[in-house]
């Protein structure tokens, strides 16, 4: 039993080939492209007005250096909202269901907020370690309580998209089984087990798009703390 649990978790092969790229392409492949018409149809519209709501929500609170993110977070957000919401299909598998593309995520893009910091405004960064008016004798103890915070950021983003997403499908496939191991012995208690799925996959469809956004906007948040005050002239790209 606990092996047939697991096992939606293993990444599934064909002749000896992992099929975890396939399921990483998916999102893109699904994406509508752009198309040269006047009038777009009704998925381009969506997904323009998708990209725009969500560009404005994340962006906003940012200064203008900031804002050289939007293409790289946007894609972000349509690829895990994409995967995580195929993999609630029946016989899918989930890619964010593993920790280490979670981290693969989440690690680098985290060092590259915490490298702009450093670039860009580094006694301000330096400074977040240390708060003003901090007692002489706690300056070590407070050094190292945020060292480690610092260092927790891109463990607690991955460790949270993996949890979540991991304790909904074992519920999904607990409660269909015990739907289907009730359905001849207590159909009443089978009906209302089946009822309890159907609630359950509506939550975990919002969890699945919830997850995807509290995964970008952490990042967000990580970018705001490392560009705040900093001057466009730092960005040599970027417009006055």
């Amino acid at each position: 039993m606990t092996l047939n649990l697991f096992n939606q978790f293993a990444s599934p092969t064909l002749m000896g080939l992992p099929l975890v790229f396939i399921a990483l392409l998916m999102p893109w492949l699904l994406t509508p492209t752009p198309c040269k018409r006047w009038m777009p149809n009704r998925i381009m519209t969506l997904q323009s007005w998708f990209t725009k709501t969500f560009s404005k929500q994340i962006f906003s609170p940012l200064s203008n250096s900031g804002h050289k993110w939007a293409l790289l977070l946007a894609s972000l957000m349509i690829f895990l909202l994409g995967m995580n919401m195929l993999g609630l299909l029946p016989y899918t598998f989930t890619p964010t269901t593993q920790l280490s593309l979670n981290l693969g995520l989440a690690i680098p893009l985290w060092l590259a907020t915490i490298a702009i910091g450093f670039r860009n405004q580094f006694t301000m960064s330096i400074g977040h370690f240390l708060p003003e008016g901090t007692p002489t004798p706690l300056i070590p103890i407070l050094i190292i309580i945020e060292t480690i915070s610092l260092f927790i950021r891109p463990l607690a983003l991955g460790v949270r998209l993996t949890a979540n997403l991991t304790a909904g499908h074992l519920l999904i496939q607990l409660i269909s089984t015990a739907t289907m191991a009730l359905l001849f012995t207590s159909p009443l208690v089978s009906t209302l087990t089946f009822l309890t799925l159907l609630l359950l996959t509506a939550l975990e469809i919002a969890v699945a798009m919830i997850q995807a956004y509290v995964f970008v906007l952490l990042l967000s948040l990580y970018l705001q703390e490392n560009t705040y005050g900093t001057p466009s002239s730092c960005f040599p790209h970027s417009r006055p």
